[in-house]
């Protein structure tokens, strides 16, 4: 990999881990369309470990006040004693099915489910769901009802959400798109689904990114070209991405998921096309 694929890699990571398009996905569609090597899951896993520290950085207090909470929590043997404890055990909770089915399904989602296929499908499957979501939320602000707020999430929204993270383990599924997807249907309001959906993937990002760094340690050890490209990738996704959320947070605050409910659409059903085509391989 060159430096100018990993730059360009780098942004385009930074650009779609944050917003429910599908980094992976676009991970994938990218260098197939440049005629590159599909630079793997592992490739995917190390370099979100620089969208990682944004959300540490951008959400540096939130994060804070809950491990302070949780580990007086632990000290005081009042482990839910107060809300940011009781959110970092929620956040752990919800992050338990993102583990078990990464584990189960490991091989899949390294091989077989990066066909160009499985992305197309996940992009506009997801689309269709987000869009009953959305219809979900029009209906119930019609009729007068709030949407729920961050101090609002409860179990049952910590673990259902935390499932539906789960869905992300398929390339084209997008990790927040699921995720805020999930929280909307959970009644939500948009912001408090993509916040809380940034914190969610806080655990299984990093453990990824570490496994995965241990894993191709022999590889990037012996060469430091690939070392160097993927730190400036990962580097350069840290900076896009810290842009990335706030400008999600942001607009979600005045805006529905439409524009990207029909960027899904258009991507899935134009990658179909060129499947179709013979422009790309499905693999």
């Amino acid at each position: 990999m060159s430096l100018i694929e990993a730059v360009i890699l780098g942004i385009v990571q930074g650009l779609t881990e944050f917003l429910p398009i599908s980094s992976t996905a676009h991970l994938r569609i990218i260098p197939a369309l440049a005629g590159w090597k599909d630079p793997g899951a592992a490739f995917t896993a190390i370099v979100q470990i620089g969208t990682l520290a944004a959300v540490m950085i951008y959400f540096y207090r939130d994060i804070s006040a809950i491990l302070h909470e949780v580990g007086r929590g632990i000290l005081k043997r009042q482990p839910l004693g107060t809300p940011e404890a009781k959110m970092g055990w929620m956040i752990a909770a919800g992050t338990l099915p993102i583990v078990v089915f990464g584990l189960l399904f490991k091989n899949e989602i390294e091989t077989s489910l990066r066909s160009l296929y499985w992305i197309s499908g996940a992009l506009i499957g997801l689309a269709l769901l987000l869009t009953l979501a959305e219809q979900r939320v029009k209906k119930r602000l019609g009729s007068g009802l709030p949407m729920k707020r961050m101090e609002e999430i409860g179990w049952k929204e910590a673990l259902l959400i935390g499932l539906a993270q789960s869905i992300a383990l398929i390339p084209g599924s997008s990790r927040s798109g699921v995720t805020i997807t999930g929280g909307l249907f959970l009644n939500l309001s948009r912001e408090t689904a993509a916040r809380f959906s940034f914190l969610l993937s806080l655990p299984s990002v990093f453990a990824a990114g570490v496994f995965q760094l241990y894993k191709t340690r022999r590889e990037l050890l012996a060469s430091p070209d690939e070392m160097t490209s993927i730190l400036v990738a990962t580097v350069v996704s840290g900076v896009v991405g810290y842009a990335s959320i706030a400008f999600l947070l942001n607009y979600l605050k005045r805006h529905t998921t439409t524009v990207f409910i029909l960027y899904r659409l258009a991507l899935g059903s134009g990658i179909l096309g060129m499947l179709a085509a013979g422009i790309l391989p499905a693999t």
